[in-house]
């Protein structure tokens, strides 16, 4: 094996290893962030993996999907980031429900949560 397959090799190896340990973070959650994050690096490690593709065939006949797939993840991303903004509400900590210990401490104070 010359220095450039063996380089090829290692290269797969770890594109490999990325993807299933990205899919293992992308089933087990816990939560739609963590979901969204692991597609995200997944869909860059799919870029990734074309990118060198392209390099070692010398062509760039996949730079459409690879373009394709790019604007994919921006979207998404800012799609999910708009989404879980707008459901998330400021100092909606643990400790801010109401009837909790640090709720009615607040309320006590004269803040309202």
């Amino acid at each position: 094996m010359t220095v450039i397959g063996a380089l090829y090799l290692a290269s797969g190896i770890v594109f490999a290893t990325a993807a299933v340990l990205v899919l293992i973070r992308l089933v087990r959650g816990p939560s739609i962030l963590d979901r969204m994050i692991a597609s995200d690096v997944l869909l860059t490690t799919v870029i990734l993996v074309l990118g060198a593709e392209m390099i070692i065939g010398g062509h760039t006949r996949t730079l459409p999907i690879v373009l394709v797939l790019t604007g994919t993840a921006v979207f998404g991303s800012i799609a999910v980031a708009r989404y879980v903004s707008k459901h998330d509400k400021p100092g909606a900590g643990a400790g801010d429900k109401p009837g909790s210990a640090a709720g009615t401490a607040d309320r006590a104070r004269g803040r309202e949560s």
